[in-house]
């Protein structure tokens, strides 16, 4: 098994840590009190008879371990051994000296090194030693840490997965999965860690493998997701997990408690985001923002793999109704796909192609969506400038890239641009001709009517073209199974632009972003529901969204749109709640 040797992994994982001491990861005090806090509370009462071990295994400056131990100043008779790792040696000499001073009774040891190479030395792949390997070293009670973040498409395919062989874990690899999985392995049964991550883990595809390593190698005691609160500079919205070591005591049902900024009139106030947390309902802080705060259960609808949100008594009642009201999902009408990706896009995709004379102008070109024509039901085709070069045909059932030279003014502009091109290998590498898009999609789908929407936005926006455009990467889009079916992707639209699926959002996947934007991918829009195309409600919602289409944009069409919206509660709850 190939181990992570230092030149090769550590220069990441350095620029990392040279991130995280100049300020885009640094722990904020407030929330570095915070979890020592929780650890403290949870830990209860602390060996006397031996010491004390704890552990950050990415010190940084050293903020998370000085918040541990003045949590820990007032407990008599404590003999406390600090160990820690880090890679940036600026970064741990001044944690060292920051350390000596104001603990110097504490007895301090830090490794210039990484942690996970550290792991993986002495426990190995998934924790199974060898006769090879060094000896185990003693575990530790108390864990705190801020992992560094860095992303699949950060680390390379090729770290990703060896991260992913090397801890067990599927997917896309975050660097933070593997720490979260590298505790795991030295905390005590009893011990206690507080961790801070991103939130990314709760709900995304790539998080399934260690939300359920989570639950298979913890005891999962509080999870907080701390939204958009901005505690950090970097764009990151952070989580909070407090766990124990696996020790064969079954648990309660984790507790898990979340906040994110409202526009809702407050019930309450409080001086900053962390202390909201003490309270519940809309939670008006000192620079006056608004925040959500809920305190539930943690839900994963039944399996140890599944999307991490909170589960409370009203939430619960809510969606049960939502589910008793449904027909079908999304999925039930067609495969969600996202825009096709050029890795080209000056070469494919333009807004000048009139400019450049009709003699010259490429045979192949198609008319683009992007979220720039984006409107509810109806695209805003006077925005719609940029046209794609799409060499791709069906033949015979199967895609393919055109026969170039029966497209001689395309070939021109291509050839003009072979260089770079070419330069694509991966294009190559696969085996596909130099000119292709390298995600295409299905060109006999384009000329289909289809549901399109925003990958990103701050409330849901679905349309249905008809003009047979192609869709960029930047949306995704939908066709029925069957051609027949176009009345689902009406009744599709009218529940995708509601202010129900806002609330279902929110409550069913609950993740947002910075601003309170939402991210409307796959896995999120597959799920949702469709009331019954067939009673009096769904044909009434089809025939108003098809009118909605007809008279965009206008007074009319607003209306109309409030109206529908009051309809598609109506169809899954009875009514719109206050």
């Amino acid at each position: 098994m190939e181990v992570l040797h230092q030149p090769r992994f550590a220069k990441r994982y350095d620029t990392v840590t040279e991130e995280k001491a100049g300020g885009a990861t640094y722990t904020p005090k407030i929330l570095a009190d915070f979890v020592a806090q929780q650890i403290v509370e949870t830990a209860g009462k602390l060996p006397t008879d031996r010491p004390l071990r704890i552990l950050d295994p990415a010190i940084g400056h050293g903020e998370l371990l000085v918040s541990l131990l003045e949590k820990l100043a007032d407990q008599p008779g404590l003999n406390i051994e600090v160990y820690g790792f880090e890679t940036d040696p600026k970064a741990l000499d001044a944690a060292t000296e920051r350390l000596q001073q104001n603990f110097p009774d504490v007895s301090l040891h830090f490794e210039q090194d990484n942690f996970l190479k550290f792991v993986l030395e002495h426990f190995g792949a998934g924790g199974h030693g060898s006769l090879f390997r060094s000896a185990v070293p003693e575990a530790y009670d108390l864990i705190i840490a801020n992992p560094p973040y860095v992303r699949t498409q950060i680390m390379g395919a090729a770290q990703a997965q060896l991260l992913a062989e090397q801890f067990g874990l599927a997917g896309r690899v975050d660097l933070y999965y593997a720490f979260i999985l590298g505790m795991s392995q030295v905390l005590r049964p009893q011990g206690i860690a507080g961790i801070i991550v991103s939130n990314r883990f709760m709900t995304t595809r790539s998080g399934a493998s260690v939300r359920q390593a989570l639950f298979e190698r913890f005891n999962i005691r509080h999870a907080w997701d701390l939204g958009d609160t901005k505690l950090f500079e970097a764009a990151v919205l952070p989580a909070v997990l407090l766990v124990e070591g696996k020790n064969g005591h079954k648990l309660e049902t984790p507790a898990f408690t979340s906040i994110y900024q409202t526009t809702e009139p407050a019930t309450g106030t409080a001086i900053d985001p962390i202390t909201a947390l003490d309270a519940e309902g809309v939670i008006e802080t000192n620079d006056g923002r608004h925040f959500q705060v809920q305190h539930g259960k943690l839900n994963t609808n039944s399996t140890p793999d599944g999307v991490w949100r909170i589960a409370t008594d009203a939430v619960d009642t809510w969606l049960a109704t939502v589910e008793a009201h449904s027909w079908g999902t999304f999925r039930d009408i067609g495969k969600i796909r996202v825009g096709v990706k050029t890795c080209a896009d000056k070469i494919f995709i333009r807004s000048d192609w009139q400019d450049i004379p009709e003699t010259d102008r490429p045979e192949l070109l198609k008319p683009l969506t992007t979220h720039h024509i984006a409107r509810r039901f109806k695209a805003c085709t006077s925005n719609q400038e940029n046209q794609i070069l799409y060499p791709h045909e069906v033949a015979q059932g199967r895609r393919r890239a055109v026969n170039l030279p029966q497209y001689p003014l395309s070939q021109a502009y291509l050839e003009a641009h072979r260089h770079t091109l070419e330069g694509r290998r991966y294009v190559i590498e696969a085996g596909r001709e130099w000119y292709e898009i390298w995600v295409p999609q299905d060109p006999n789908a384009w000329e289909q009517p289809k549901l399109v929407f925003r990958d990103i936005a701050e409330e849901p926006t679905f349309w249905v073209d008809l003009g047979g455009s192609v869709v960029n990467g930047d949306c995704y889009w939908l066709i029925g199974q069957n051609p027949d079916q176009t009345d689902l992707l009406w009744l599709a639209a009218a529940v995708g632009n509601s202010t129900f699926i806002e609330r279902f959002y929110d409550l069913r996947f609950h993740n947002k972003l910075y601003a309170g934007r939402r991210r409307f991918i796959t896995q999120y829009v597959e799920k949702f529901p469709l009331p019954d195309p067939h009673s009096r409600f769904g044909k009434d919602i089809i025939a108003k969204a098809k009118r909605i289409y007809d008279s965009v944009p206008s007074p009319e069409a607003d209306q109309l749109q409030t109206d529908l919206d009051a309809m598609v509660w109506e169809a899954f709850t009875g009514g719109k709640p206050a």
